[in-house]
């Protein structure tokens, strides 16, 4: 899929997704795009950097506000949770059934660690962060 942002000849902007660019050149030749604002068929695609979905989740960099409200998110967590490193995945499902006394606690897993324990409905929050280097 991609995302154009596109122009009538009103001078109105607005997005349409399509399956790819010659999806969209088929359908602004067969006059099948309309403007939303005022119903215009004659559209053509504005500049722009096109977006396109691939599946993968894809890095951004994030702005200083967001980066300063992250790190006072893993200030609170470091504060109040106890790191178990590793030994995350085992801790929570040992917490999770009743064979260890109920802590906040964070440390490491991998995708598929995560993966199984939600499919064990063991709740777990991934943090927006990197691993620990300090522990």
């Amino acid at each position: 899929m991609i995302l154009f942002n596109l122009l009538c000849a009103q001078g109105h902007e607005f997005e349409g997704w399509f399956r790819d660019g010659a999806a969209f050149d088929g359908q602004a030749a067969a006059s099948e795009i309309q403007c939303p604002s005022c119903g215009d068929r004659s559209v053509r695609k504005a500049p722009m950097a096109p977006c396109v979905h691939t599946g993968r989740n894809v890095a951004v960099q994030p702005s200083a506000e967001l980066r300063e409200a992250l790190a006072a998110i893993r200030r609170a967590v470091e504060e109040n949770c106890t790191y178990v490193g590793t030994d995350f995945p085992d801790e929570a499902r040992r917490q999770h059934y009743g064979e260890a006394e109920q802590r906040a606690v964070y440390g490491e897993a991998s995708g598929d660690e995560v993966r199984a324990l939600v499919e064990e409905g063991v709740e777990v929050l991934p943090l927006p962060w990197g691993r620990r280097h300090d522990g």
